[in-house]
């Protein structure tokens, strides 16, 4: 007769496992995604949260070989790239832009909103007053000869009232992310700055009619006193017709 010499497991030492393996479960559970609430009241689903963070590290990636040709042109035209360090939109910043698009337009989803985001990837290109229209076009033709496409033109300098700079949005020709140039002077980066915080408070959802009128009246009076470079208006895209100033 053999007798088994492997030890008994105690209905005890059962029970303790099984509480082990339930407990992995828990902290399991508590790993996942989680949603983002951020200010006046905005806030993303976990499902949202994610797929957020997705595209962030989609963007990073396409990142580095932006930059490169960014820095390029910006080099061959004497450019100076102003707040490198911040190229890449910040992760909260980026939640409350696209939480802000889905409260504004409740027929919009996550992934349309995603797909129109212009600035997770962004540059900000100066020069003074005098260099500024033929650095500009410089810039645009060089990513245009790059293999970047032109998807936003937004050219303010003929404003009578708010922003002037010239805003400018381009797809990537590998990894097809969007990104942004703003195509600034020395006196409309500074406005730009002044008027950050007005027009963060101002595009809230929670911030009344009243107060956002108020607001914009203040960004207006800080634009108004900034100088219009030669030409600067009639800056155009790549491939359209350009009207360039007569040499002095």
């Amino acid at each position: 007769m053999n007798i088994s010499t492997r030890p008994v497991v105690g209905r005890t030492a059962v029970a303790v496992a099984f509480t082990a393996v339930l407990s992995l479960g828990s902290v399991a559970a508590a790993d996942e995604p989680q949603g983002w609430k951020g200010e006046g009241g905005l806030s993303l689903t976990a499902a949202q949260n994610n797929k957020v963070d997705t595209y962030l590290d989609h963007a990073r990636q396409a990142e580095r070989s932006i930059s490169v040709q960014v820095r390029t042109a910006a080099a061959l035209s004497g450019a100076e790239i102003i707040g490198f360090d911040q190229r890449l939109k910040s992760p909260d910043s980026l939640k409350r832009k696209v939480a802000t698009a889905l409260v504004q337009d409740a027929g919009r989803n996550i992934d349309t909103v995603l797909a129109g985001i212009s600035d997770a990837v962004r540059y900000t290109v100066q020069w003074q007053d005098a260099a500024y229209t033929a650095g500009v076009t410089d810039v645009a033709d060089t990513l245009d000869s790059f293999g970047n496409d032109s998807t936003k033109w937004s050219n303010t300098w003929g404003r009578t009232s708010g922003y002037k700079a010239l805003n400018t949005g381009w797809r990537a020709p590998r990894s097809g992310q969007l990104f942004e140039i703003q195509f600034h002077t020395p006196a409309s980066k500074h406005a730009q700055e002044a008027t950050h915080k007005l027009y963060e408070e101002q595009r809230l959802p929670s911030t009344s009619a009243a107060r956002k009128q108020r607001l914009q009246r203040e960004q207006d009076a800080l634009f108004a006193a900034v100088p219009v470079p030669s030409g600067a208006e009639s800056l155009a895209a790549p491939g359209t017709v350009r009207t360039l100033p007569a040499p002095a």
